[in-house]
């Protein structure tokens, strides 16, 4: 079972590649650090509420649509 984080990557995942982006791309237009990505993917941090709020606001969804679960 994913946990929240491993959720919230796999949507934000999902949007990246909908939207034809790289995490490169993001991390440029957001200021999130490119590495962050890295981490939350392999579950070594939690997303932070201003860098979900950040990525929401970037692919013009809510934030609540990073945080469903399966």
């Amino acid at each position: 079972m994913r946990g929240k984080e491993n959720n919230m990557y796999a949507d934000y995942a999902r949007l990246r590649d909908e939207n034809g982006v790289t995490d490169y791309r993001v991390a440029k237009d957001t200021g999130i650090p490119k590495s962050t990505f890295s981490d939350w993917k392999s579950n070594r941090s939690k997303p932070k509420v201003e860098k979900l709020i950040k990525i929401a606001n970037y692919f013009g969804v809510g934030v609540e649509e990073l945080l469903q679960t399966e």
